[in-house]
């Protein structure tokens, strides 16, 4: 039987509750949230925090503000964190250690790229937007927290050269273990629209030739689109990949969202049933990861 298939729930992001009152924000709602993902077929669930460039326990403190009742009644439950938008690298990532030692975290984050972020303008051209920076050396002060904490880097492909550069981590013997690729395509609406490449076979293809014979697990999302209902999910569960869905990077036709994510997660898992594949439990995740174990909490 083909391996089941890994659900990320991104259940927020930059979306904003004008875009969908589904949207979770405070941490109960990210509770409840997470809970339904859950309970719907996910196995990792990814949120960003109501503030950023705070100190680093301080974020970790709104991290487990809505974890912690989703680990207390799912202990298997896998989360993971968006970056802390710091000054710089160090400011960044300074929850990741109060997360991990704190025994909520088994997942972190890794960007290894740069990359211009921001949805096209009235006059139909991109802009405004922001210059997403990761060096070479921010890349790798990410991997090595996830070294040192034993954690499952989630690896963000926004351009194939980000592709290429984690590929060296691994033809180094370096990558940490538990490690996924995320394929991010582009969808043509929300305001990270309009990078890399489009959700078609093609560019998908692209991508899987870089990954061909790594054994690096990957999986696909739509940023300001619907993985699902482009094509993109089946040609990914048909070719042994893993999904990403949730309010962060969904948009309809008319650039809203206005599913919640307990039903993008459904519907995920009524296609990767579909196609012959069940969606991953959290303990199937660890185990197709091989992620190390959760640190002990201190």
């Amino acid at each position: 039987m083909a391996d089941p298939v890994i659900i990320e729930a991104a259940v927020n992001g930059l979306t904003r509750k004008e875009q969908s009152s589904h949207v979770p924000v405070d941490p109960g709602e990210i509770a409840d949230d997470a809970l339904a993902c859950l309970d719907a077929g996910a196995a990792v669930v990814h949120n960003h925090i109501d503030m950023f460039g705070v100190d680093g326990a301080i974020a970790a403190d709104r991290y487990l503000e809505g974890w912690s009742p989703v680990l207390d009644a799912r202990p298997d439950a896998l989360f993971y964190p968006t970056t802390n938008a710091g000054r710089d690298v160090a400011s960044s990532y300074a929850h990741i250690a109060p997360l991990a030692e704190r025994g909520g975290l088994r997942l972190s984050l890794v960007d290894p790229g740069s990359v211009n972020l921001g949805g096209l303008g009235p006059d139909g051209l991109p802009g405004p937007g922001f210059v997403y920076v990761n060096s070479y050396e921010d890349a790798r002060h990410q991997f090595d927290l996830c070294a040192t904490y034993r954690l499952g880097p989630s690896i963000a492909i926004f351009e194939p050269g980000f592709l290429r550069t984690a590929l060296a981590w691994a033809a180094a013997g370096k990558l940490p273990a538990g490690a996924m690729v995320k394929l991010y395509f582009s969808g043509d609406h929300g305001t990270l629209a309009g990078f890399g490449l489009r959700p078609t076979a093609r560019a998908l293809d692209a991508y899987l030739e870089l990954l061909e014979g790594t054994g690096v697990p990957w999986a696909v999302a739509v940023l300001g689109g619907d993985v699902v209902e482009c094509g993109l999910a089946r040609l990914a569960i048909e070719r042994g990949g893993h999904l990403r869905v949730g309010l962060e990077d969904h948009a309809g036709p008319d650039g809203t969202a206005p599913p919640n994510n307990a039903e993008l997660v459904a519907a995920a898992a009524a296609l990767c049933r579909e196609v012959g594949r069940e969606p991953a439990t959290p303990e199937d995740a660890a185990r197709l990861l091989d992620l190390p174990e959760r640190t002990a909490a201190a």
